[in-house]
């Protein structure tokens, strides 16, 4: 994107704090991402330009394109302008992933997390079920059945799911949120799904749970679908209890028990 004479500012903030000058310019232009003014895939202007547009250094425009990259919203190459991408959980499953991987106390909190979480969300999915979200949902069923007995694809019919879940508020910051959550839930899920007692029956009772909540969802049902996500959470934390016996334990601080 190279400068045009006259070109209309792309950015709607200028900074007003020397002190945090880099952080109000990654503010402005991180606006502009959320907002649509610059499309996924789409390069930003060049580090030049943006320090003009802003009256700022190079180093400052530099230093701000350093803090979006970090936090996943731009990517940049060497020698290349930045490019915006799609707004997405991959940072934040990065961090989730690292916790949940430490100990068995970080795992259990995260589900404890999930369940938290996915209270609300299913609720407001069956307010609002958007279409996408339903399909979603609907496909990974399918593929849950299909599934059975292969611990990787039934985890990522799982996986797509509770993504579909999060679609079917229409909710944008939602679905961030619950990307972000898949780290989690692929653990979970694929620790459970290799336990050595694992029957059919009890592949069939997770489908049938998944079911159900789907059917509170599509008939509207908040109070149906946030009980179906409590006893679906409640057989994860039956299976826990085996789980627990082939994770590593943590390591015990002196003097402190382990968790």
């Amino acid at each position: 994107m190279s400068a045009e004479p006259g070109r209309k500012p792309l950015f709607s903030a200028k900074p007003a704090s020397p002190a945090r000058l880099a952080d109000t310019v990654s503010d402005a232009i991180a606006a502009a991402l959320f907002d649509g003014r610059i499309a996924p895939g789409e390069p930003l202007p060049p580090e030049g330009e943006i320090a003009k547009e802003f009256g700022v250094s190079k180093p400052i425009a530099r230093e701000a394109l350093r803090n979006l990259t970090a936090a996943g919203l731009i990517f940049t190459q060497q020698g290349k302008v930045a490019r915006a991408k799609a707004l997405n959980g991959e940072s934040l499953e990065r961090i989730y992933g690292y916790a949940v991987r430490s100990s068995l106390t970080r795992l259990r909190e995260a589900n404890e997390m999930r369940r938290v979480i996915e209270t609300g969300i299913a609720r407001l999915a069956a307010q609002r079920r958007d279409k996408a979200g339903m399909a979603a949902m609907q496909r990974a069923l399918t593929e849950m059945q299909d599934g059975l007995g292969d611990p990787a694809a039934f985890t990522e019919a799982d996986i797509l799911f509770h993504l579909g879940l999060a679609m079917a508020t229409g909710n944008s910051m939602i679905r961030v949120q619950m990307e972000g959550m898949r780290s989690v839930q692929r653990e979970v899920s694929e620790l459970f799904s290799r336990r050595a007692n694992r029957s059919a029956a009890d592949w069939q009772a997770t489908i049938d749970r998944h079911v159900a909540l789907f059917d509170a969802i599509e008939s509207g049902d908040e109070d149906r679908a946030a009980q179906c996500i409590a006893k679906h959470y409640a057989a994860a934390d039956i299976a826990s209890l085996e789980v627990a016996g082939k994770l590593k334990p943590e390591q015990a601080a002196p003097g402190k028990r382990k968790p």
